[in-house]
């Protein structure tokens, strides 16, 4: 006698507030967990970086180096390093336990963007308003970058590193994809100015938001659109999308104050989460459980599936 298999469980998103970090750094541009999610980094419009406690929302350290605004930052797999790039055209790589500055490199021609380390914090990759993406290695003194990747014919605005390959988005419209083991390029046109890019947990696919208010999700090796997801606003500003941790939801920063919930495989709006009345800059989703990162204004908000025992006590 056979039973019927238990229906799958829908996944939990995360709905519910559990804090608020007033950063006080000026306005925040990023907000990003680090590789085990206990941490969180704020870039901030003052000049400053800095590392908070995600259970507590304390600040443990401040960063600072950078002669403006912070864009950027990310954290190594041991989160012995952090690397950050600003407006001031700088990329840093800083010692996470002492806040002091390991190099400075200056190369690129304009206000850099995005960087990332790769998975062995071995070579920081910062892509820049010069349409540059430059690789720097991180264990040896040189000041120059190992490689330059030019072939954006606009400024790049975001990058994602996964083993051996890199995928960018630019102002011009393209997804770009290199596969630095086989030296190959692959291009993927959306038309519209890419204002961020990431690719799924599975590596099968890449994800990308553009300036037509459209997220889209593409195959990563044959470039088929297989799905777009509209609703929130993205006409203006440089807005960030991501998956949910298990691949199963699509989100994006919206200029109308919410972040959106989209089910990656229907395509519907399963979620829209009221952030506050500005604009969402940024979004982190945990590498490993619902929980979500938001940025506004000078603040990060931190966002679970439910609220903690604290925060019910507190309630009542």
């Amino acid at each position: 006698m056979a039973f019927p298999q238990p229906r799958p469980q829908a996944p939990q998103l995360p709905r519910h507030l559990l804090r608020t970090v007033d950063c006080q750094q000026g306005a925040v541009r990023a907000v990003r967990f680090n590789a085990d999610g206990n941490y969180l980094v704020t870039c901030g419009s003052d000049k400053t970086l800095r590392l908070w406690s995600v259970s507590r929302g304390v600040q443990l350290k401040s960063y600072s180096g950078h002669g403006y605004e912070v864009l950027d930052a990310d954290g190594s797999f041991d989160n012995s390093q952090l690397c950050s790039c600003s407006s001031d055209k700088t990329v840093i790589l800083w010692d996470v336990a002492t806040g002091q500055v390991t190099r400075k490199l200056r190369g690129h021609a304009g206000r850099v963007n995005c960087v990332r380390f790769n998975e062995e914090a071995t070579v920081m990759l910062s892509g820049s308003i010069d349409g540059t993406v430059r690789c720097w290695d991180t264990r040896s003194r040189r000041m120059e970058p190992i490689q330059v990747l030019d072939e954006a014919r606009d400024g790049v605005s975001s990058l994602k590193v996964s083993e051996h390959e890199l995928l960018t988005g630019s102002v011009d419209g393209r997804v770009r994809r290199y596969d630095l083991r086989m030296g190959q390029l692959h291009v993927d046109f959306i038309g519209s100015p890419i204002t961020c890019v990431c690719f799924s947990q599975d590596g099968q696919c890449t994800l990308s938001s553009s300036l037509d208010s459209t997220v889209r999700l593409l195959d990563k090796s044959t470039g088929e659109l297989l799905g777009d997801y509209t609703g929130h606003q993205n006409k203006d500003y440089k807005l960030e999308c991501c998956l949910s941790h298990k691949d199963t939801h699509v989100l994006s920063c919206s200029e109308d104050g919410c972040v959106y919930f989209w089910d990656l495989v229907e395509g519907s709006l399963t979620l829209k989460l009221p952030v506050g009345k500005a604009v969402v800059q940024s979004l982190s989703f945990h590498p490993t459980e619902p929980r979500l990162l938001t940025a506004m204004e000078g603040r990060v908000q931190v966002w679970g599936v439910e609220l903690e025992e604290t925060e019910v006590d507190n309630e009542q």
